[in-house]
């Protein structure tokens, strides 16, 4: 079974459990893994008091391309790529490749090795083959060094060894993202139709109410999208529709936050909502839950809690690991006149690893104010 080890909220990376998961010490040619223990999300996204990393406490101004490298000030960092794609005749495949950053201290300690480096990357690479009911994942790991990973703004490149995502010569459109393990692959190429949309509050997503328990977020929302696939033997020439987010923090969680419900959704009426679900011990939803609603000409909505409704539907009960978790959904937005009803492409996208979480590829159909409406999308879920 392909595995893909490690935690994301809308490309969160939980810093790789670093000491208990990912035991490296920076001159040491030989990383070691292991994913024999299982690892609260609290204990590790939860408030980071070491005083060397940055944290998000306040709006900043964003800078672009700047903005699309790394920012080594900020213990975590992630790229995360999720699109729904078809070939001609319909067949439907979802992916997902992300690349993730984590500083191991704050400052590299002055060695003489060119093996050393204070900074970790992994990258997860997955697909839904809707057709043949198939989910694969896989995941890398990498240091920093001898240019195995990284990450560039100009021109925008971030890579671990042979997966990247990468703009071309000039511009940091159009992107190729390429990714290939056991006979799984792909080869695409995205640009995008709308603006950048800065989440949260000009770009600050508060997670919990700590200060600086939040991250700065942007995100291309509608990533026009085309290029090849494989399976196998099988070839597919597909395209749809991507979406990035683009996060770096040091700290999100508070103590009495136990997980997420994260969605991404593109309607077929050329909207983009996107909104998560802070789950508090018992289960009820964080009044710090966010999202946005960004219309066909870009213009952004914020969307607060009190303006949705999420009713669970139906729930499956994953064989490998017996974690119960929604499967099918009612989403309300009556300010925004939506009505939702959510459907996973295969209830089988969970990632059992180090950290134990569903993601994958949903349909969507509904009502909106102007009659019937349809989508695609992502959701993620923790902490079930």
């Amino acid at each position: 079974m392909m595995t893909r080890t490690g935690l994301t909220f809308c490309g969160v990376i939980i810093t790789f459990a670093i000491g208990t998961f990912f035991l490296l010490d920076a001159d040491d040619n030989n990383p070691k893994t292991g994913s024999d223990r299982t690892i609260s999300v609290p204990s590790v996204l939860g408030n980071q008091q070491d005083p060397g990393f940055a944290r998000a406490f306040k709006p900043r101004t964003f800078l672009f391309p700047k903005d699309h490298g790394s920012h080594p000030d900020f213990q975590t960092e992630w790229w995360y790529f999720t699109g729904n794609l078809e070939t001609n005749d319909a067949r439907h495949f979802g992916y997902q490749l992300t690349f993730f950053r984590s500083a191991l201290k704050p400052r590299p300690k002055p060695r003489d090795s060119a093996w050393a480096t204070n900074q970790i990357y992994m990258a997860h690479f997955a697909l839904t083959d809707t057709a043949s009911q198939q989910f694969f994942h896989f995941e890398r790991f990498s240091r920093s060094a001898k240019n195995l990973a990284g990450a560039t703004a100009e021109p925008f490149r971030v890579w671990l060894e042979d997966w990247f995502a990468q703009g071309d010569s000039h511009d940091t459109l159009p992107m190729t993202l390429f990714a290939e393990a056991e006979g799984v692959g792909i080869n695409l190429q995205l640009d995008s139709s709308k603006p950048i949309v800065l989440q949260g509050r000009d770009g600050l997503s508060q997670k919990s109410s700590a200060p600086g328990n939040a991250s700065y977020y942007y995100s291309f929302t509608r990533m026009p999208t085309v290029g090849r696939i494989q399976v196998g033997e099988e070839t597919f020439e597909v395209a749809g529709h991507s979406w990035l987010d683009r996060e770096w923090s040091t700290s999100a969680l508070g103590k009495n936050q136990v997980g997420w419900d994260w969605f991404s959704f593109q309607f077929d009426d050329g909207r983009e909502l996107m909104y998560y679900q802070l789950r508090m011990q018992g289960g009820s939803p964080d009044p710090l839950s966010q999202g946005v609603l960004v219309n066909g000409d870009g213009k952004t909505e914020i969307i607060s809690p009190r303006e949705v409704q999420i009713d669970v539907l139906e729930r499956w009960t994953s064989r490998e690991t017996g974690s119960v978790y929604p499967s099918k959904w009612r989403l309300r937005l009556d300010d925004k006149e939506l009505v939702l009803e959510v459907k996973p492409r295969l209830p089988q996208q969970e990632i059992n690893a180090t950290f134990r979480y569903w993601e994958g590829a949903v349909t969507i159909k509904g009502r909106s104010s102007e009659g019937t409406i349809k989508g695609s999308g992502y959701i993620e879920m923790t902490g079930y």
